[in-house]
């Protein structure tokens, strides 16, 4: 039997809704700003921390192969069938920015608007509804 802490899955998927919000808002009113970059800075962040942490808790849950690394977990999702081909794609890029993001944050470029910024609000929420439905799937008695 399974033990798949959905609490902690679900609080997480609870909030990206607002960093969905936060980044489109910050696509569509983009003037370069220091501030819609730390919106969007912070948001694609958080993003990342979201879809790495769910990623991890299905991972320890049903019992899948030891990850290695961030782009390892979205792998690892993947090829269980968390989340389809789409969704993937541009998670792995969105999981390559947590260094540039986190440990190397001095040299981001706030002036520009990151490229997966429009586009992952759809796939943020894309991937909240297939999470939910694999585990409802997977723990079906």
């Amino acid at each position: 039997m399974y033990y798949v802490n959905q609490e902690q899955i679900q609080h997480r998927l609870d909030a990206i809704p607002q960093i969905a919000q936060s980044l489109t808002k910050a696509a569509e009113s983009w003037d370069g700003s220091v501030v819609l970059g730390m919106v969007q800075e912070r948001a694609l962040h958080l993003a990342i921390e979201v879809v790495t942490d769910v990623g991890s808790y299905l991972i320890d849950g049903f019992i899948m192969r030891d990850a290695s690394s961030y782009e390892d977990i979205m792998e690892i999702n993947h090829e269980e069938k968390v989340f389809d081909d789409e969704i993937f794609d541009v998670l792995l890029k969105l999981v390559s920015l947590r260094k540039p993001l986190v440990q190397e944050y001095y040299s981001w470029n706030r002036s520009e608007l990151h490229p997966l910024t429009p586009v992952l609000p759809d796939i943020l929420n894309k991937f909240a509804v297939q999470v939910r439905e694999y585990i409802q799937q997977e723990l079906v008695l």
